[in-house]
C-alpha cells in the first residue's frame, strides 16, 4: 500500500468518526428533549386547554355583549314602530335571529363544561378538615378547573339574560301587534258633513300634487333614460311570454277551452279553469316583478315612486287575477265548459259586477297607499275608504239580487237559492253599515276579505277539486298527457292511475304552498315572519328530545328514490349491455343482478337515512328490540334470507337450473332473498324456502353441465334370444338422434324370472348418455317408438317400464329456460 492510499484511509476514518460523533451527539439531545417533554408535557397540555378555553370564553363573551347592545337598541326604539305592523313584524323576525345566536352561543360551551365537570367528578371532593392535604399539583388543577367553570357560567348568565330579554321584547311585539289590530278594527270615526268641503279641497290639491309628482319623475328619471326603460321593459316581458307559450304548447288542452267540444268531462272543465286562472296570472306578476326589479337595480325609481308602482302592480295584478277566476268559473262564452249552472247573459253580468268589486278594492288599497306617501288629511283617507267600501257592499248586494239560474228545461231564469241570497246580503251590508257608523278599519277589512281572500279561497277550493279528480280510477289516463304518455312509453292503465295519483299529490302541495300565504297575508301575517316560520319547520324544529327537519326528511327520500332507479339502470345496463355480450350463463347473470339490486337499495337506503338526520347509532334499541324478535319469532324469515344469500353467492343451484327435492322437481325459475320459485314439468309454480333448498338434499340435473344419463326398462318374453335382444336395443339406441356415441349407449339384463299374468319376461335396461338431459323425454319417446316398431317386425312382444325419474316436458329446452 502506497503513502497516497494511506493518507486516503486516514482521511475517511476522521471524517467517520466525525459523523459519529455528530450523531451521537444528536441522539443524546433527542432522548434528552424527550425525557424532560415526558415531564412538563402535562403541564404544557393543561395550559394548553386552559388557554383555548380562556379563548372561547372571551370569544361567546364578545358575541353575547354584541348581541345585547342589539337588544338594547331595538328595544329603545320598538315604541317608535308601534303604529307599523310589517315594521314590527321584522323587528320580531331579528329578535328571532338573536335569540338564536344567543341558544348557539349557550351550546357552544356544552362541551367543554361536559369535560370539566367530568375531570372534576375524577379528582373527586377536596379533602375534609383534618384529613390529609391533596398534592400541589391535583389542588392547582382543582383551583384552575373551578375558576374555569366559574367564568363560563358568568358568561352562560349574560347569555340567559339576553335570551330573557329578547324572548321578552318578543311577547312585547306579540301583544303590540294584536293590539295594533284590534285598534284599527275598532277604531271609530266620526264623519258629518262638515267633512264635505273639506274632502273636496283635499282631493284636489291631492291631485294636483300626485301629477306633479308623476311630470318630475318621468322629467328628470324617465325621459333621460328612455332606451333604458324601453329595454327593461323588452327584457321584462320575454319571460313572461315564455311562460304564455310554453302553456299554450304543452298545457292546451289544460288551459284553452275547446269549441268543438260539446260534453268536456267534469275534470276538463275543473282544469281549464284553475290553469287559466293561474297562468296568466303567473305571467302578469312576472313581468311586473321583473319590471320593479330592474327599475330599482337601474335606479329608475325614486323611493316615493316605488311604493305607488309597488301598489299599482298589485292592484293590476288583483283585479287580472279576479277577472280570469270569474270567466275560468262561468265561461259565459262557452256554456258547456261553465262550473255553476248559470246563464250566459247573467254570467257576463256577473263577471263584471265581481271585477269592478276588485278594481273598486284594489283602487282604494292604491288611493292608501298614495295618502300615505304624501301625507294626506285624515279628512281624505276616511272619505276614499268610506266610498271604497261602500262601493264594494253595493256590488254584493247587486249579486244578490241578481236572477242567474236558468231551468235546463223551460229556460227560466231564478235567483240564487235562498242561503246564497242571505249570505250574499249580509257580507253586502257589513261594510256599508260599518262605513256608515264610522268604523271604517272594520269596513276596510271586511271588503278586502271578500273581494280578494274570497278570490284566493275560490282559486284553492278548484285546485283541491282538481287534485281530487285527477285522482279518480282511469282520469289521468283519459286526459291528453295522459294518452300522450300511453302511445309514447306504452304505459299501462296502473301506471297512469299511479301518476295521476302523483299528480294529484302534486297539485295539493302548489296549492297549499301558494294559497296558504297568499291568504294569511290578507289576515295580518307578514311575509318576512312566514318565511321565516316556513324556513324554521323546513330546515328543523324540536318535539321533545327529536330534532326533525322537513327538508333534510325530503332530501332523503329524493336520494332513496334517485338511488333506487339508478341501481335498476345499472342493473339493466350490466344485464342487458356487459354480461349478455359477454355470453355469461343466465343462472350467473341473475345471481350478480340480484346482489347488484340488494346492495344498491341497501346503500340507497343508508343513504337516505343519513340525509334524513336520523342518527344509526339511535337506532340501536330498535335494533335489539329486533334482535329479540328474530329469536322468537322471526327465525324462519332470518333463516330464509341467510339461506338465500348463501344461494346467490355459492350457486349451487341458478336460474335455468332442472332441481329435484322431495316431492318438487322443475326448473328454477327466481331465486329472491325469502324463497325461489320452481316451475314444475305442468307449468305450475312452487314456492320452495330458502332453508329446504340449503338443509335438505336437493338433486341438480344441471349443476355444473347439461350432460346427463336417462335409463329405460322393458319386459321381454323369456324364450327370445337374449343376444340377438341385446344387440337390436344397442343398435336402436345408437341411431336414435341425440344419444351420445361416447359415452356409449349400454344394454343390461336386469332380471330374467319376471313373472307377468303367469308367464316368465325378462328385464332389460338401456343406458343412454345424453348432451342435454333436458331432452330426455323427446329422446326416450323417440326411442320407444323404434323398438316397438322394430320388434314387431320380428314378432317380439315388449312391455315398456316407467322410467324412474321424472322427466321434463318436450316443450321444455334449454333456450326457452334461458
Amino acid at each position: 500500500m502506497n503513502r497516497k492510499q494511506q493518507f486516503i484511509e486516514r482521511q475517511i476514518l476522521k471524517l467517520l468518526s466525525a459523523i459519529s460523533l455528530r450523531f451521537l451527539l444528536c441522539f443524546v439531545l433527542l432522548v434528552s428533549g424527550i425525557a424532560a417533554g415526558s415531564v412538563t408535557g402535562n403541564g404544557w397540555d393543561m395550559a394548553q386547554a386552559q388557554s383555548v378555553s380562556q379563548n372561547l370564553a372571551a370569544q361567546q363573551k364578545t358575541i353575547v355583549e354584541d348581541l345585547r347592545v342589539q337588544i338594547d337598541e331595538i328595544g329603545k326604539t320598538l315604541d317608535k314602530s308601534k303604529s307599523n305592523d310589517e315594521t314590527l313584524a321584522n323587528i320580531k323576525v331579528k329578535l328571532e335571529g338573536i335569540s338564536k345566536k344567543l341558544l348557539d352561543a349557550g351550546l357552544a360551551f356544552r362541551p367543554r363544561l361536559s369535560e370539566i365537570n367530568s375531570r372534576l367528578d375524577q379528582m373527586g371532593p377536596p379533602p375534609a378538615e383534618g384529613k390529609p392535604a391533596e398534592s400541589e399539583i391535583v389542588a392547582t388543577e382543582r383551583e384552575r378547573l373551578t375558576a374555569e367553570k366559574a367564568e363560563i357560567n358568568t358568561v352562560l348568565g349574560f347569555t340567559e339574560d339576553a335570551s330573557v330579554q329578547a324572548n321578552q321584547l318578543i311577547e312585547k311585539i306579540g301583544s303590540m301587534r294584536r293590539d295594533l289590530f284590534t285598534q284599527t278594527l275598532s277604531q271609530r270615526v266620526d264623519i258629518n258633513t262638515a267633512l264635505v268641503t273639506e274632502v273636496i279641497n283635499a282631493a284636489g290639491y291631492e291631485t294636483k300634487t300626485f301629477y306633479y309628482l308623476l311630470k318630475s319623475w318621468w322629467d328628470f328619471t324617465l325621459y333621460p333614460r328612455l332606451w333604458t326603460l324601453l329595454g327593461v321593459l323588452a327584457i321584462s316581458v320575454i319571460p313572461a311570454l315564455l311562460i304564455h307559450l310554453s302553456a299554450r304548447r304543452w298545457l292546451a288542452d289544460l288551459y284553452e277551452r275547446d269549441p268543438l267540444e260539446d260534453r268536456p268531462s267534469y275534470l276538463s272543465r275543473l282544469s281549464v279553469a284553475f290553469w287559466s286562472t293561474v297562468i296568466p296570472s303567473v305571467a302578469i306578476v312576472v313581468f311586473l316583478g321583473l319590471v320593479y326589479v330592474l327599475f330599482q337595480r337601474f335606479d329608475l325609481l325614486r323611493p316615493d315612486v316605488a311604493q305607488l308602482l309597488a301598489a299599482l302592480f298589485s292592484l293590476f295584478c288583483v283585479v287580472l287575477f279576479i277577472y280570469r277566476l270569474a270567466r275560468g268559473v262561468l265561461s259565459p262564452d262557452m256554456p258547456n265548459w261553465r262550473l255553476l249552472p248559470i246563464a250566459p247573459k247573467p254570467a257576463q253580468i256577473l263577471i263584471w259586477l265581481l271585477t269592478a268589486a276588485a278594481i273598486t278594492q284594489s283602487i282604494e288599497y292604491f288611493l292608501e297607499i298614495l295618502n300615505g306617501v304624501m301625507s294626506s288629511p285624515l279628512s281624505l283617507t276616511v272619505a276614499k275608504s268610506v266610498i271604497g267600501t261602500a262601493m264594494v257592499g253595493a256590488l254584493l248586494l247587486a249579486i244578490a239580487f241578481l236572477k242567474p239560474i236558468q231551468n235546463p228545461r223551460t229556460g227560466e231564469l231564478r235567483e240564487w237559492p235562498k242561503l246564497t241570497k242571505i249570505i250574499l246580503i249580509v257580507l253586502g251590508l257589513v261594510p256599508i253599515c260599518a262605513a256608515i257608523f264610522g268604523y271604517i278599519g272594520l269596513a276596510r277589512f271586511v271588503a278586502q276579505q271578500i273581494v280578494v281572500t274570497g278570490a284566493f279561497i275560490v282559486t284553492m277550493y278548484l285546485g283541491f277539486l282538481t287534485a281530487r279528480a285527477i285522482t279518480h280510477e282511469k282520469a289521468f289516463a283519459n286526459t291528453s298527457l295522459g294518452r300522450k304518455l300511453r302511445d309514447k312509453f306504452n304505459a299501462n292503465e296502473a301506471t297512469l292511475d299511479q301518476l295521476g295519483l302523483l299528480a294529484g299529490i302534486v297539485i295539493n302541495l302548489i296549492v297549499l304552498l301558494i294559497g296558504v300565504p297568499l291568504v294569511l297575508m290578507q289576515f295580518g301575517f307578514q311575509w318576512s315572519e312566514m318565511s321565516t316560520s316556513f324556513v324554521r319547520i323546513m330546515t328543523g324544529f324540536q318535539i321533545g328530545n327529536f330534532s326533525i327537519s322537513l327538508l333534510s326528511i325530503l332530501t332523503g327520500i329524493v336520494l332513496f328514490i334517485m338511488g333506487y332507479f339508478l341501481t335498476r339502470l345499472f342493473q339493466n345496463w350490466l344485464d342487458g349491455s356487459v354480461m349478455a355480450r359477454g355470453r355469461i350463463d343466465p343462472g350467473v347473470r341473475n345471481s350478480i343482478k340480484t346482489v347488484v339490486g340488494y346492495v344498491g337499495l341497501a346503500l340507497s337506503g343508508l343513504l337516505g337515512i343519513s340525509a334524513a338526520g336520523i342518527n344509526l347509532s339511535s337506532l340501536a334499541l330498535v335494533a335489539g328490540g329486533l334482535s329479540l324478535g328474530i329469536g322468537f319469532g322471526l327465525q324462519n324469515i332470518v333463516s330464509n334470507f341467510v339461506s338465500g344469500l348463501i344461494l346467490l353467492a355459492e350457486r349451487p343451484l341458478k336460474v335455468g337450473d332442472w332441481v329435484q327435492t322431495g316431492t318438487v322437481s322443475g326448473f328454477v325459475k327466481k331465486i329472491s332473498v325469502r324463497a325461489t320459485e320452481v316451475e314444475t314439468f305442468q307449468r305450475e309454480t312452487i314456492i320452495v324456502p330458502n332453508s329446504t333448498l340449503i338443509n335438505d338434499n336437493v338433486g341438480n340435473w344441471t349443476h355444473r353441465n347439461k350432460l346427463g344419463r336417462s335409463d329405460m326398462q322393458l319386459l321381454i318374453g323369456y324364450r327370445t334370444d337374449v343376444r340377438r335382444i341385446q344387440a337390436m336395443l344397442f343398435e336402436i339406441a345408437k341411431e336414435t338422434p341425440l344419444v351420445l356415441k361416447n359415452p356409449e349407449p349400454m344394454v343390461f339384463l336386469i332380471n330374467m324370472t319376471e313373472l307377468v299374468s303367469s308367464n316368465m319376461m325378462m328385464r332389460f335396461e338401456i343406458r343412454i348418455f345424453l348432451a342435454d338431459i333436458t331432452s330426455a323425454l323427446g329422446v326416450r319417446n323417440e326411442l320407444q317408438f323404434t323398438i316397438v316398431e322394430r320388434f314387431a317386425a320380428e314378432g317380439i312382444s315388449v312391455m315398456p317400464l316407467p322410467s324412474p325419474i321424472p322427466l321434463p316436458e318436450p316443450h321444455v329446452n334449454s333456450e326457452e329456460v334461458a
